[in-house]
């Protein structure tokens, strides 16, 4: 087959799920004899550099439609970026024919270019849906959240060929628009995460110790953090040596390390900032005991496959629009906390209980290895879209 992935960053210079996601799939299916293209920004490149505009990275043919402009307006998409990335998506992807043109979902506007395509009979299309937001979108822009209902609605509309990577995304699909999907979820690298040794990253500035709770992920406002952080001064009152990793980078950081000196956590909670080699995330993961996440939203929650990976239980918050309790089974591979109380008893039992709970842990994440996931990936293609 020859197929084309869409998405306007890319990995591993953008470190995302999504992107993740897309390479992850991209080299296994290469891997399997087929033709793979990602349409993109050209994130490789910068002002001196000398690169093409298109690259191959593992066998992936990487086109660069547009010089890379910035994701995010303070903590949000940015919706010119999104606009401008298919707008200029249009004449290179119109130069080729393919099998299947799959495009992420979010921010949208590309599929409607992955549209146009598809119309001219170039190719089938596939969009893969990471999160519905529905009526989340009023929280996210206020009164304009209208207009970001009405574009996600108009692109549930744009193909018979729908994937979801999680349960809770293909309920909400279903329940808003009637729209039945093929859930293929996220996964990880297992292979690579067991051969990981725990051992000191050479992170100058930190230094590296055994944790009792690890976070990791963007320090932005639906991750939660606040709640992590109660949950920890909670759980210090009765475990007073409590260490806590927070890994990651984002605009909540300077008032998270201000709460932290507020509540006098400093000695318990560390903040280790982005870490470039995901192998030395996965060796702090190995060195913990609980792995906490507190988001209020979440498409899928790779972090959670991964720490599981790693032997680690999984806290995660009850929330309606967080597709990560799909991933727990209670008291089994994690716990779910409806608050800060419930989410600090959740982390001690996690603390108490890692040892014996770490084979279910790793049993957990193995249904998760990237390789059975491609496969299901490239059957849908092969059976349901391009027999159509």
């Amino acid at each position: 087959m020859k197929i084309a992935f869409i998405y306007d960053s890319v990995y591993p210079w953008v470190k995302g799920g999504a992107e993740r996601r897309v390479y992850e799939l991209a080299k296994r299916l290469v891997e399997r004899g087929h033709e793979v293209h990602w349409y993109t920004m050209g994130f490789w490149m910068d002002e001196n550099s000398k690169m093409s505009e298109n690259m191959d990275l593992e066998g992936i043919h990487l086109h660069s439609v547009c010089k890379p402009v910035e994701l995010y307006t303070s903590d949000r998409r940015s919706i010119k970026e999104a606009i401008y990335f298919a707008i200029k998506l249009l004449r290179p992807l119109m130069r080729e024919n393919f099998d299947v043109v799959d495009c992420q979902g979010f921010p949208f506007f590309s599929c409607f270019t992955a549209k146009l395509h598809s119309l001219t009979g170039r190719s089938k299309l596939v969009i893969t849906f990471h999160e519905v937001w529905g009526g989340y979108w009023y929280e996210y822009l206020g009164k304009l959240g209208v207009f970001g209902k009405m574009v996600e609605k108009l692109t549930f509309k744009l193909t018979d060929h729908t994937i979801t990577v999680s349960k809770k995304t293909m309920r909400d699909l279903e329940d808003i628009s009637g729209v039945k999907s093929i859930v293929i979820p996220n996964g990880i690298d297992f292979k690579e995460i067991e051969s990981v040794e725990v051992k000191n990253p050479g992170i100058k500035t930190q230094p590296i110790r055994n944790s009792d709770v690890i976070y990791a992920g963007r320090l932005i406002k639906e991750k939660n953090l606040e709640l992590l952080l109660e949950s920890i001064e909670t759980v210090r009152s009765r475990m007073p040596e409590v260490k806590c990793l927070i890994i990651g980078e984002g605009p909540e950081r300077e008032k998270l390390e201000k709460i932290v000196l507020k509540k006098n956590l400093k000695d318990n909670i560390k903040f280790m900032g982005f870490l470039e080699d995901h192998k030395n995330l996965i060796s702090l993961m190995k060195s913990s005991k609980v792995f906490v996440l507190p988001s209020k939203r979440e498409g899928f929650g790779m972090v959670v496959v991964e720490a599981n990976a790693c032997g680690l239980p999984v806290v995660v918050y009850e929330h309606e629009m967080n597709a990560a309790r799909d991933l727990i089974d209670e008291n089994v591979n994690g716990f779910i906390a409806k608050d800060s109380k419930d989410m600090a008893e959740k982390i001690i039992m996690g603390i108490d209980n890692h040892e014996t709970m770490s084979d279910a842990c790793i049993t957990s994440a193995k249904r998760y290895d990237w390789d059975g996931i491609v496969q299901k990936l490239e059957e849908v293609y092969t059976s349901q879209v391009i027999t159509e």
